[in-house]
């Protein structure tokens, strides 16, 4: 480009050449001379660096007569022919400046060009060797491409709700998910000395069946009490809770069982490989405040336990209730909070059409659970020892027996006018009298067949119960609880219940027909609990032991513990466990219960489990 550049201006100046060459104008740098002389082309060349050399000539023409005296050769031909275009007089002093000027800006460039292209060159070289290609990217560029595209995609990821906090749809972040399974192995031992002949009833078998016929010459269904049994049992579980909004939340859960019963989800294992079933365990709308002073909740459907409760005397751990519940929580100051909770329960709802084969239908009738609890939490100065206290009471409305009007059953589907005053589910422990007024007839050879009958609770029940809890916190990670809870049965008659029982009475004095009738009206239970909580690594381990008795009517059999002595009242014993997680959410536990009878014939159980629980 330089050597067209020159070449153009040297055709100029030779067209210029045919005319008198005019005075040049003093090059830059030459002012001071005297007027009409002109100084010796200048001396051109490039240092070793590259940079441009201009030097003066040693001598000038006109001061001392010796003709001008041309440039040193340069070994840059481009110099050389700059200085020789001067010497003819093609360029002006001025123009060749200009052009060493702009020669010297191109070469710095097209080096500054040449050392880009080496570099390039090379990295290409090396990604042929090693299959990968690295551009240089200069520092700023990197850091601004990268938070461009960072923007770019969590702007589309947040869109289309693939991205935190909505990675999956918006709904089931209100949402959350548990469940828990149990495999256990069941071992029931009856010792010797046990009544085996007939004198244990199962109440709920004729209850939940057709009525028993009591002048018939077979045994009643019986309890079995002396033949030992093991059993594998499981318990499967699966629940969420579901976060609506404006406080309201939806609770839902799922669990296996053998049957309707409301103490218990395990399953027997044993079926032929048979299917099992599935129940609906929970199912409840709450709503709760957002407070941290005075939390207040509702909740309506069919629910977990709303009281406050310290051991299974009372009500099972399993056992759910139905109805209305309100429940409060007040801050009164960080050492104590006092609380309240009451409901509303349907126990029993006639059937629509009870009885199914009569066009006469009995009455309604609705059996509820009626109850309020007052307690408070208290913590101590420094946090070591903290208690919960609860007193409750707990009343039961038509939930006894009544004697039906009189009639003659002549059939066994025939109904009496009381026939759901019978309990739709029991354990054992409770004290019973017959529901049918049956009357001696012709039809029924003057009360000697067809004597078909139900039986229903011969007590009512207004429960005054009191539950207290301390834990010691002294010796973290390993609380001590102490637990205790007391009942009585404020509506116990004794005198009522002895005109109608048929079961709970001691021995037969000579010149009776049946023994007086000795069952009772309280409860209470003693534990000791060494361990945490809940686990929440493996390693940990807790203890625990207790004592309880519970007299026949202190209360309903068909709602406290399934486990102790088979479940149910009019049973004193102890219980002795020991658990151990082998994982954060599985554990092992080991237990014993071993219970006696209270009242009536004799009657004793050793119960060993052993668990396997997991929980998510």
């Amino acid at each position: 480009v330089l050597l067209l550049h020159l070449c153009s201006l040297g055709a100029i100046g030779l067209l210029h050449a045919q005319e008198p060459a005019p005075v040049p104008p003093a090059a830059p740098g030459f002012s001071d001379l005297p007027s009409g002389l002109a100084p010796n082309p200048l001396s051109v060349g490039l240092l070793p660096n590259g940079a441009l050399q201009l030097e003066e000539p040693p001598s000038l023409a006109g001061l001392d007569g010796a003709p001008p005296q041309p440039p040193a050769p340069s070994e840059s031909v481009v110099v050389n022919l700059i200085n020789r275009l001067m010497q003819k007089g093609i360029l002006s002093q001025g123009d060749a400046a200009d052009l060493m000027i702009q020669a010297q800006r191109d070469a710095e460039v097209a080096g500054h060009n040449a050392a880009t292209a080496a570099l390039v060159a090379e990295d290409m070289t090396k990604a042929k060797d090693e299959d990968v290609v690295v551009s240089y990217i200069p520092q700023p560029v990197k850091d601004r491409m990268q938070e461009e595209l960072k923007q770019q995609v969590m702007a589309q990821a947040k869109a289309e709700g693939w991205a935190a906090p909505h990675s999956v749809p918006e709904w089931t972040q209100r949402m959350r998910f548990f469940a828990d399974f149990r495999s256990r192995s069941d071992f029931t031992q009856f010792p010797d000395g046990n009544d085996s002949t007939g004198s244990f009833p199962n109440f709920n078998a004729i209850n939940r069946g057709n009525p028993f016929d009591v002048a018939g010459v077979l045994f009643s269904p019986q309890r079995n009490v002396s033949e030992d049994r093991n059993r594998d049992r499981i318990r499967a579980r699966f629940g969420a809770d579901m976060n609506l909004g404006n406080g309201f939340t939806f609770g839902a859960r799922i669990a296996s069982g053998s049957d309707i019963s409301p103490v218990t989800t395990n399953q027997t294992l044993g079926s032929n490989f048979g299917k099992y079933q599935l129940w609906l365990d929970q199912a409840f709308l709450r709503w709760e405040n957002d407070s941290s002073i005075t939390k207040v909740n509702v909740s309506a459907g069919r629910m977990p336990n709303p009281f406050f409760t310290t051991s299974q005397v009372m009500w099972d751990d399993d056992l759910n209730f139905d109805g209305l519940a309100f429940h409060l929580d007040h801050k009164l100051s960080d050492r104590i909070s006092p609380f309240g909770s009451a409901g509303i329960f349907p126990v029993f709802t006639s059937q629509f059409d009870q009885p199914l084969f009569s066009p006469a239908k009995s009455p309604t009738l609705n059996k509820w659970l009626e109850a309020v609890q007052l307690g408070s939490k208290v913590n101590g100065r420094d946090g070591d020892v903290t208690a919960q206290f609860a007193a409750g009471l707990f009343h039961f409305v038509n939930v006894e027996g009544k004697l039906s009007d009189p009639f003659v059953p002549l059939t066994i589907d025939d109904a009496g006018s009381t026939d759901d005053r019978r309990p739709t589910f029991a354990q054992q422990g409770n004290t019973y009298m017959p529901l049918r007024n049956i009357l001696a007839d012709p039809l029924n050879n003057f009360g000697t067949t067809n004597q078909w009958q139900y039986y229903g609770l011969a007590a009512k029940y207004q429960i005054l119960a009191y539950n207290a809890r301390i834990d010691f916190n002294f010796f973290e990670p390993f609380q001590i609880s102490l637990l205790g809870d007391i009942s009585r049965n404020l509506a116990f008659d004794q005198e009522s219940i002895e005109a109608v029982a048929v079961n709970n009475r001691g021995p037969v004095s000579s010149g009776q027909s049946k023994g007086k009738f000795d069952g009772g009206a309280n409860a209470w239970n003693l534990g000791v609990h060494v361990g945490p909580t809940t686990f929440t690594k493996a390693g940990e381990w807790d203890a625990q032991f207790g004592y309880r008795y519970i007299e026949s009517d202190s209360v309903i059999d068909g709602f406290n513990d399934s486990d102790f002595g088979l479940g149910g009242t009019n049973m004193e014993g102890f219980t002795v466990g020991a658990g151990v997680a082998v994982s954060p959410r599985v554990n092992v536990n080991l237990r014993w219960m071993g219970a006696s009878e209270i009242t009536g014939p004799p009657l004793k159980s050793d119960i060993i489990q052993l668990d396997i629980i997991a929980r998510f």
